[in-house]
């Protein structure tokens, strides 16, 4: 029988998150859950939150943490034992402590929270390239830098949270899919 096992994977814009996150999630048999991928989800198949997001969405404003904790419940809610891979979520402190309150519901916590690090340069030419092959003309260098900026201002309390902790891993990002996946592997337990 498999134990319950909640990873969180962050860094930011242009790490590599999505790309470890669908190799970890399928080598550890845990769901991913993305919270963007959640809200599209929802708001496509008109559920009661999905209807609440998309009128805050399309008022322009962000959807409130109790939302996004409401979703995330309710996938939780589907298993037994918990084993997900949240992907984006928590991304503030308040969504941190809100996460350790709902997985507490379910007699869980959270198994390991991965950082990957990558330094700013590197994560712009990455998302340059990104945008380029993609035909994204929103995504300039000074749009990127500026979304760094919030990423590092928003995550850094939430790194001191989890080190505080015992269960954060700052992970090298740099280097092959291969190369940054046995780095994280090796620090999971």
């Amino acid at each position: 029988m498999r134990t319950g096992e909640v990873l969180i994977l962050m860094g930011p814009p242009g790490a590599g998150k999505g790309t470890q996150a669908e190799r970890l999630a399928a080598s550890r048999c845990l769901t991913k859950l993305s919270t963007g991928d959640m809200l599209r989800d929802h708001v496509q198949r008109e559920t009661e939150l999905g209807l609440k997001a998309r009128a805050i969405m399309d008022r322009g404003d962000l959807v409130s943490d109790d939302l996004i904790v409401a979703m995330v419940r309710s996938e939780l809610e589907t298993q037994e034992p918990v084993r997900v891979l949240l992907d984006g979520f928590p991304r503030t402190t308040p969504q941190a402590e809100a996460l350790d309150t709902l997985l507490a519901e379910f007699n869980s916590e959270v198994s390991a929270a991965i950082a990957l690090d990558v330094v700013e340069d590197v994560l712009v030419q990455r998302l340059l390239g990104r945008a380029e092959q993609e035909g994204r003309s929103d995504d300039n260098e000074e749009t990127i830098r500026k979304r760094m900026h919030v990423y590092n201002e928003k995550t850094a309390p939430l790194l001191r949270y989890y080190q505080v902790r015992c269960c954060l891993s700052v992970i090298d990002g740099v280097g092959s899919m291969d190369e940054v996946f046995d780095r994280i592997s090796e620090v999971l337990p």
